[in-house]
């Protein structure tokens, strides 16, 4: 860790210690002394706690968008796939919220403030992946992509909050079959909607 910028420093070990620890059982000290730095410096790149949070935050939610974009690019023009492609890096990451639970989760539970710029940008950054979600449906051609991807949304969170209670065993494979169920479903509801009306 020493070996990297003082920012990555920081950044790595408040990572580490809001997975492992809390946001808010964490002080600024603490960091401090996992990034083998001060307090002062950690203030001179983040003006407070608040913000070094909501940058942390900023990048869990980008490597979540990295994600999609990924699907994309390796299922181009084949949303179904590029739907179940975001599906397996959830399953795969279950493993590891199993230990340590969802950041993203976690954070909402001890940031009740709406106003709150950590929550702005969890709050920001879901509402930004349902409406990626939601387009691949309607590239999908599923005949309602909002609830659809509604349903889709509701079984990935709950899987990750399954997994983290432990009530589930299998999550990830349970959970691939789930959203091809899904999908499959809303599929057969527009193969019904086009008899009807032909």
């Amino acid at each position: 860790m020493a070996k990297l910028p003082p920012r990555e420093r920081i950044l790595d070990a408040a990572e580490e210690l809001f997975q492992s620890e809390g946001i808010r059982r964490v002080s600024v000290q603490a960091i401090a002394e996992k990034a083998e730095t001060t307090k002062m410096a950690i203030y001179r790149h983040f003006e407070t706690k608040d913000a070094l949070v909501a940058e942390w935050l900023r990048i869990v939610a980008a490597d979540y968008q990295a994600a999609f974009d990924r699907a994309e690019a390796e299922h181009p023009g084949r949303p179904r796939e590029q739907i179940l492609g975001l599906a397996r890096f959830i399953a795969e990451g279950l493993p590891a919220i199993s230990h340590r639970g969802c950041p993203f989760i976690n954070s909402l539970a001890e940031l009740p403030d709406r106003s709150h710029p950590a929550r702005q940008v969890i709050e920001k950054h879901k509402a930004h992946q349902t409406r990626r979600l939601v387009g691949m449906c309607a590239e999908a051609g599923l005949p309602d992509p909002e609830q659809a991807a509604a349903e889709i949304t509701f079984v990935l969170e709950g899987a990750q909050v399954s997994t983290q209670n432990g009530s589930i065993d299998q999550a990830g494979n349970r959970l691939m079959r789930t959203v091809e169920g899904i999908l499959d479903r809303h599929r057969s509801l527009l193969g019904a909607s086009r008899t009807n009306t032909g």
